[in-house]
């Protein structure tokens, strides 16, 4: 299951960041690294961006981002 997947209002823990290179790197900067809590708090009306909560701050990311953190 990838963050692109968990409804708004859930929490999940992340398992693992796929990708490569300078993309990985920057998701992983943003404090999205495995056994972070995430928590999905909105989407936006045409389903792009997704707000989550990570370390105690909120977060946008792209669907195309999402879809390479694997969560629980």
């Amino acid at each position: 299951m990838t963050l692109k997947d968990v409804k708004v209002g859930n929490s999940t823990k992340v398992v693992k960041v796929e990708g490569e290179g300078a993309l990985r790197r920057r998701i992983m900067d943003m404090g999205i690294t495995k056994g972070a809590q995430l928590y999905v708090r909105k989407v936006a009306p045409l389903g792009d961006p997704i707000e989550i909560t990570v370390r105690g701050y909120e977060l946008s990311i792209r669907k195309s981002d999402a879809k390479m953190i694997i969560v629980e």
